[in-house]
């Protein structure tokens, strides 16, 4: 039987997730009696924890607000989650907010850090060390993969271990396949595991939100040198098979052509300059469904382009050339 002082913590948890919570509902979670949650609460206002009485029908207790932030108590997935949302804060900036020389999400990181229990302290480290932020997230809605999954993976990744990975992919099929991680990407809202399939050598990105299940493998394996999972997945996506392939020639830097095509759009590679001190140019590659949204975004780049291929595309930046020519003679009535 758990002795009261976990008892009290465990109180001390149920209130902190908020709304009352009524003598029955507490006695039935602790396994004791209402006498008993009463005098637990005693314990944690001798603490100095501001717990309220709550009077009326549907009375309790909850947790009042204090002059100080009492204990808090996160269980594994909250000290995941508490510590991937400070990650990405100070990846955006929002937690760059100056401590004593330190941002006040690096001091709340270390506060979290020290208290943990050594194991889940290991674990959520693998998830850090494992993972890679390709950008600031964006307004497409998150994809949220199972904390054990996510766990599970990193231990591998970190420790170079081969994974049995149960996976559905988009259009419902369900396989069971063996995969060397390299590495976590989060990326516009998704999390993704990137790695090698060992039976045909070939890269494999798997979105981590649709891993049904994973278990770890015997055996480890020497992942390549200087691998940039971020970067896998980016050209991945960019090279996915779609409906028309895509080649350009455009005259500008490759970080100006990024703006409007990200590299999880386009492939970008610089070309050999015609002659000495001349313009360079580069050839830009992506695979697409529709086409119909390009001609715009070609001419946002504001720069000299060429397209190699499809003809149909020549077609369509032709039609919205002679569509603003129109828009530009036009006379207001």
């Amino acid at each position: 039987m758990p002795r009261p002082t976990a008892r009290v913590l465990a109180l001390l948890e149920l209130l902190q997730s908020g709304g009352v919570r009524t003598v029955a509902e507490l006695a039935d979670r602790l396994g004791v009696d209402e006498r008993t949650v009463r005098r637990y609460v005693d314990h944690l206002l001798d603490l100095d924890v501001p717990v309220e009485s709550v009077r009326g029908r549907y009375g309790g207790y909850r947790l009042g607000a204090g002059y100080r932030l009492p204990p808090l108590m996160l269980s594994d997935d909250e000290a995941l989650a508490v510590l991937l949302g400070l990650v990405a804060g100070r990846h955006t900036g929002l937690t760059a907010v100056a401590d004593a020389g330190h941002t006040a999400g690096e001091t709340a990181t270390a506060k979290i850090r020290r208290v943990l229990p050594e194991r889940l302290r290991q674990r959520l480290d693998a998830v850090l060390d494992a993972l890679t932020l390709t950008a600031a997230p964006g307004s497409r809605a998150t994809a949220v993969p199972d904390s054990q999954v996510l766990l599970t993976v990193a231990d591998a990744v970190r420790g170079h271990r081969p994974l049995a990975v149960r996976y559905t992919a988009a259009d419902g099929r369900r396989s069971e396949r063996t995969l060397h991680p390299y590495g976590l990407v989060a990326h516009e809202g998704r999390w993704y595991l990137t790695g090698v399939d060992p039976a045909v050598g070939e890269d494999r990105t798997l979105r981590l939100d649709r891993v049904a299940g994973v278990r770890t493998l015997p055996g480890a394996f020497e992942p390549p040198a200087a691998v940039d999972p971020a970067e896998r997945l980016l050209h991945g996506l960019a090279t996915a098979p779609y409906r028309y392939r895509v080649v350009l020639r455009v005259r500008s830097t490759a970080e100006r052509i990024h703006l409007r095509l990200p590299a999880s759009v386009a492939v970008v590679r610089e070309l050999p300059a015609a002659e000495p001190g001349a313009a360079r140019w580069n050839r830009v590659e992506l695979r697409v469904d529709r086409l119909d949204w390009l001609p715009a975004v070609l001419a946002s780049l504001d720069a000299p382009f060429a397209v190699e291929e499809p003809a149909e595309l020549r077609t369509l930046v032709a039609a919205f050339a002679e569509r603003l020519a129109e828009s530009a003679a036009r006379v207001p009535d």
